[in-house]
């Protein structure tokens, strides 16, 4: 199933006083909780149990950046993803659910 889930950076979040001053920028830590929170809620699943394989960031995300998270589930359990903003490509990995 493939997935298309919107987010706004809003460009009052308190993370960008500090990341970074004179060229804000989105964390990369805040990007993938937020991706992983939309996929939560649009799958109903706890992801609190996923790992990340891997991520590769190409562009940051910036103040009032309107971005798209799509995200795929393959037959194998992982869960291919990309963000994007327009044509810009923020960032691109896969996740896997570990089973306890």
């Amino acid at each position: 199933m493939k997935t298309r889930i919107r987010y706004s950076v809003s460009p009052t979040h308190p993370a960008f006083a500090g990341h970074f001053p004179g060229r804000p920028m989105f964390p990369g830590a805040l990007l993938l909780d937020q991706l992983l929170l939309s996929i939560a809620k649009v799958s109903e699943l706890d992801l609190t149990t996923c790992e990340i394989q891997s991520v590769k960031f190409l562009s940051p995300a910036l103040p009032g950046d309107e971005l798209e998270f799509r995200h795929e589930w393959l037959a194998d359990g992982v869960i291919r993803f990309e963000v994007s903003a327009g044509s810009r490509k923020i960032a691109a990995g896969s996740l896997r659910l570990v089973v306890q």
